[in-house]
């Protein structure tokens, strides 16, 4: 079975080191915050200007003054500050962030990151902080689902819409795997349960290689 967004989450968070400061990106990436390991300290940034964003609030406890990028509820850890939205950003494009972890409608297999904005109308374009992203923050990895509810790939030879940033990306999680960009293309270091390179293949229009030491994707139970 291919993992749910919150499997995806978890299995992202698992990767952070202790020390880090992570950017999550709207959608998807928030989730992170619900799963870091607790024996790490791990700082995450809001671009809207948070720097020790805790988990999901409860709903009797969210504070509407205290949201993330996504207009989202959000906590405020121990120690955690507020900034103000240029000096957020001066984070971002100093290269002060050690990870971003963004979303996506496509990554092709160079690593070209295509997350904001489609052909379709009841999704107007809102490209947000995600170039500064892009380009300020130290590596760039995409949580996506694998296909689109149509089935159509997201990991893709060439992007079809327009470009984020190019050759950004260094790791993707999916629902189906986990897969490193490098220079010689899509290396792919986990997979599900039950699915073989080619049936992966399948879903995927970008060419994969498997990595020598290729093992099962797996999360607990969310």
């Amino acid at each position: 079975m291919p993992l749910t967004r919150r499997q995806i989450a978890w299995r992202a968070a698992q990767d952070l080191k202790d020390g880090a400061i992570v950017n999550l990106g709207i959608g998807l990436p928030t989730l992170v915050s619900d799963y870091l390991p607790p024996e790490r300290e791990i700082i995450i940034h809001s671009e809207n200007g948070i720097l020790g964003v805790g988990p999901a609030p409860l709903a009797n406890e969210a504070d509407p003054d205290l949201i993330n990028a996504g207009k989202q509820p959000v906590t405020l850890l121990t120690g955690g500050s507020y900034t103000h939205h240029t000096d957020s950003f001066l984070i971002v494009r100093g290269g002060h962030l050690d990870l971003a972890l963004l979303g996506a409608f496509e990554v092709s297999g160079e690593g070209d990151l295509a997350n904001w904005t489609t052909d379709d109308p009841k999704f107007p374009p809102g490209v947000g902080g995600a170039m500064d992203l892009a380009v300020g923050a130290r590596e760039i990895r995409v949580l996506v689902e694998h296909t689109t509810k149509a089935g159509a790939p997201r990991l893709v030879r060439r992007c079809r819409y327009p470009l984020t940033a190019a050759r950004v990306v260094r790791r993707i999680y999916t629902d189906l795997a986990v897969i490193d960009v490098g220079p010689e293309g899509l290396l792919v270091r986990e997979i599900c349960d039950g699915l073989d390179l080619k049936a992966l293949q399948a879903k995927t229009e970008a060419p994969l290689a498997a990595a020598p030491d290729l093992k099962p994707l797996a999360a607990p139970a969310l």
